[in-house]
């Protein structure tokens, strides 16, 4: 019996794996698909996302494979600055191909010790008090103490289930495609400029090797991936669009997307979890969907090993649900409202006039880019009182180095300016720090080790409170 299966050999899985690695937990990761996709689904990381590569030590081997692009505010077609200062180290949009993002985090799954079986498809589980049975395509049966799926909005493992997924079904569908093209690029960006100033979701932009990937919208519905473009279906709604159909030829892919927006119920059922598209689905407007998986993984990893290793407090595991829950119906409701806007409508396009007006007060531009990058965000910890609590430390400078630098191996963090405090007991999961930074006003703050502040202030007492809280039982 393995610790954990992942279903889904996607970012999503691999992040939740090496977390889980992390840890020492023993993991599997199933992946239905023989190959790694060559298709570009997602282009790029928000801001937590990067922090949170930076915060295990993995954004130097990122950083070396993509670009980083000015950060700025964007809502249904309308642009404005970022707002300056911005509560982050990393204020950038991460430019990065999905398919390298997958890659790199398979690499670091693997080298923490993950084992990855490709070619394996899921059509069965089921669970009891000790653990979940896994059955394969092949016959095989497979027995973990937790199950997570990680595999998709059309989820096997949420279908088997039960879980519902309520939700609206697409009313809008793109063509998505990656080819090349006739003309000279300089002729194609200008005409793609000039489009969408009429029509703000027209591609096409350039990608690499010279092909061009392309997003139009379709003529009709036709129900999702099932039913795939052909070459003439692209090249007549181009031509619909732009006059011209560029002389698009060779595709490398083509697809299709809906703006189906749907979330599971719950994310736990007993010892299976849901993560990702599996339990929530939206239009990939503003790139939100690749990285709230990834900010999914970041935020269970640490919660199931815990489990897994014996020391999880009550509760601990179902604040996956309870905190990652509202943040994604959040993001669907932000997605919505992209949707509606994004329409050529005389109402949506007054709203817009309305809305960069409005953004033009920088409250309401921090705001909105502070939600879209999720560096926003605020848990409910259990504690009231001081603002910190309940949301993420941007990195720092300290006298042992960058704040960052000391949560690589995902621990937990009590930063001491005190000198008077002790973590005593919890010393093999919690991480002790004298000293402080200019930039943190305050006598000390426990970290979990996804980042986010539990605690703030001086008195032991009330720190050995917290520690139990988060952290399960001091050692004797």
């Amino acid at each position: 019996m393995t610790d954990v299966i992942v279903v889904g050999g996607g970012p999503t899985g691999f992040m939740l794996a090496a977390e889980l690695r992390l840890q020492g937990v023993r993991v599997l990761v199933l992946e239905r698909e023989t190959e790694p996709t060559r298709q570009v689904r997602g282009l790029g990381l928000h801001v937590r996302s990067v922090e949170a590569l930076d915060q295990r030590g993995l954004l130097d081997r990122f950083l070396a494979h993509g670009r980083q692009y000015p950060l700025g505010t964007s809502f249904a077609g309308i642009s404005k600055p970022a707002p300056d200062p911005l509560d982050t180290a990393h204020a950038y949009v991460f430019g990065i191909p999905q398919t390298i993002t997958d890659r790199l985090l398979a690499e670091r799954a693997t080298e923490l010790g993950a084992e990855v079986r490709r070619g394996c498809e899921l059509v069965g589980l089921s669970q009891d008090e000790e653990g979940v049975t896994a059955a394969l395509a092949d016959g095989t049966r497979l027995r973990s103490r937790y199950l997570v799926g990680c595999d998709g909005g059309r989820s096997t493992v949420r279908k088997l289930l039960g879980v519902a997924f309520p939700g609206e079904p697409a009313g809008t569908e793109w063509l998505l495609g990656e080819m090349a093209v006739a003309v000279a690029p300089r002729a194609l960006d200008e005409a793609a400029a000039g489009l969408r100033t009429t029509h703000l979701r027209f591609g096409p932009a350039p990608h690499e090797d010279g092909v061009y990937r392309f997003v139009i919208r379709a003529d009709e519905v036709t129900g999702g991936r099932a039913v795939p473009p052909t070459l003439e279906e692209f090249k007549e709604r181009i031509r619909t669009f732009a006059g011209t159909d560029f002389g698009v030829h060779s595709p490398r892919f083509l697809t299709r997307f809906g703006d189906a927006t749907r979330q599971a119920e719950r994310y736990r059922a007993g010892r299976v979890l849901l993560a990702g598209d599996a339990a929530h689905i939206h239009p990939p407007l503003g790139g939100q969907g690749l990285n709230l998986g990834i900010q999914d993984a970041f935020n269970l990893g640490w919660k199931l090993a815990a489990e897994v290793n014996g020391w999880a407090p009550g509760g601990l595991l179902d604040s996956y649900h309870s905190e990652r829950h509202p943040v994604a119906a959040g993001v669907l409701d932000h997605t919505r409202a992209h949707s509606e806007l994004l329409s050529s409508g005389p109402g949506p396009r007054a709203v817009r006039r309305l809305l960069s007006e409005l953004m033009e007060f920088d409250e309401v531009n921090r705001y909105l880019i502070e939600k879209s990058t999720a560096i926003g965000i605020r848990y409910d910890v259990g504690a009231d009182g001081h603002p910190l609590l309940g949301r993420r430390l941007r990195d720092m400078k300290l006298p042992q180095g960058r704040l960052y630098e000391l949560t690589h191996r995902g621990r937990g963090l009590l930063l001491d300016r005190t000198g008077g405090l002790t973590v005593a007991g919890w010393a093999d999961r919690v991480d002790h720090v004298v000293g402080g930074s200019e930039e943190l006003d305050v006598p000390a703050v426990l970290l979990r080790p996804d980042g986010h502040v539990v605690w703030v202030g001086e008195d032991q007492r009330d720190l050995a409170a917290r520690l139990s809280h988060w952290f399960g039982a001091g050692a004797a």
